[in-house]
């Protein structure tokens, strides 16, 4: 089976041309369209419908930089354990104790200013992070990558529970 990559006739690398892939998703899109298939039978009509949400999912993740690293880690053998392995790097740790205190005295003061503070921070990391991992895939080392990855994943989970003090604050 094709991974992301090559359904698209796209080079496996984190740095991804967003015209290419939307050039490509567009001619994979109308190869496989629903429309196209009206007058086939079920099991070509099927088998056209697996594609095209295939072919959505492919775009979906490529489209994403973060998404495109985890595949790209995935796809390298690395498994992120993300269910079981929570060993990170002790700076990046204490970074999140620093964050989830900040966070809590300013979800109890409803200090909004404070959040704002806080979510430009995480969102300069997340972009640090983000030129990490393209390095690290860059250079092949896949381990690190996917340790970098995981890093971007907990940052996913502060900034939804920021979103979270946002909305209260607004309620």
């Amino acid at each position: 089976m094709q991974n992301h990559f090559e359904l698209f006739h796209l080079p496996a690398r984190f740095d991804v041309d967003p015209r290419a892939l939307d050039t490509a998703y567009r001619d994979v899109q109308g190869q496989v369209h629903p429309d196209r298939f009206v007058n086939a039978g079920d099991a070509e009509k099927r088998v056209a419908m697996q594609w095209a949400t295939r072919a959505n999912e492919a775009y979906q993740t490529l489209k994403n930089p973060q998404k495109r690293a985890r595949y790209l880690v995935e796809l390298n053998g690395v498994d992120l354990q993300t269910e079981s392995n929570t060993a990170m790097p002790m700076d990046f740790l204490m970074q999140q104790m620093e964050w989830r205190e900040a966070l809590g005295d300013a979800r109890a003061a409803k200090d909004e200013a404070a959040l704002d503070a806080l979510d430009e921070q995480v969102k300069k990391e997340k972009k640090s992070q983000l030129a990490e991992v393209g390095r690290q895939l860059d250079a092949h080392d896949y381990a690190a990558a996917g340790q970098t990855v995981r890093a971007l994943m907990f940052l996913d989970k502060f900034t939804d529970e920021l979103q979270h003090a946002f909305s209260a604050i607004e309620a």
